[in-house]
């Protein structure tokens, strides 16, 4: 049985804000890749974390992939840019329609100056092991549910999208030199400051707009506070995935 680091958190500074939110992240993709069969089950092996068991793929490509795109994810939170993560899982093709989205909303995380992420909060942080308690809470309803909905047909795949807050200054983080793309129109938000983008989007259509975000169905996970950390989970299914089902 494999260990993931098993240290409990302190949260006493945005730096550990972000990190804990890593952690968490990386188990709960694993988690669903597992729960939503993206890939073969005897391909996870059971590891452990927050004191209790859980998936991870043991496929050397997959873990990578999660570990660099936490990682990406990872550089933007230190900027305070994000107000939400999300793992998308998309039908095969040829519609590549949006299936499910499992969002974990960080709009509630504080906003600091860089030269503050390891600045000690005020007041006395929570206990070391509150966080750790309510992610194990989440890690099991989130396996729970994501075994209980309905299922995905083969050869889906997936990705990971970042949404930007609305603050004066958040820009998209795009380029030749960074490891993120535009999401398709339908997951994007209006924003209201999309001046270096609005060409590319009237392209596309600015009709499609985000039209998949909400999806035809949202099912709440789970909300996770403990002291400066506030973290809001969901899963939205879209209508593809109920357009696609037979009968």
């Amino acid at each position: 049985m494999a260990t993931y680091n098993a240290r409990a958190p302190v949260i006493d500074n945005y730096q550990s804000i972000v990190s804990a939110f890593s952690d968490f992240l990386t188990v709960a993709i694993h988690t669903i890749l597992h729960e939503r069969d993206i890939y073969p089950r005897p391909s996870f092996l059971t590891a452990r974390k927050f004191n209790c068991p859980v998936k991870q793929s043991r496929h050397p490509k997959v873990c990578k992939w999660i570990q660099a795109a936490v990682a990406a994810v990872e550089v933007e939170m230190l900027k305070c840019a994000l107000s939400a993560v999300s793992l998308v899982i998309h039908a095969p093709p040829p519609s590549s329609s949006p299936l499910e989205r499992y969002v974990f909303s960080t709009a509630a995380f504080p906003s600091v100056p860089s030269s503050e992420l390891l600045t000690s909060f005020t007041g006395n942080p929570p206990p070391a092991t509150d966080l750790p308690e309510q992610f194990r809470a989440t890690i099991a309803r989130l396996s729970t549910l994501s075994s209980s909905l309905s299922p995905l047909p083969p050869d889906c795949s997936f990705n990971l999208m970042m949404e930007l807050r609305e603050d004066v200054g958040v820009e998209p983080p795009l380029g030749p030199t960074t490891p993120w793309i535009a999401a398709e129109p339908g997951l994007q938000k209006q924003r209201k400051t999309n001046a270096d983008s609005s060409n590319e989007i009237e392209a596309q259509g600015r009709s499609n707009m985000g039209k998949d975000l909400g999806g035809a169905k949202a099912t709440p996970v789970r909300n996770v506070e403990s002291g400066a950390f506030a973290l809001e989970m969901w899963i939205e299914e879209g209508q593809g995935k109920f357009d696609e089902q037979p009968g």
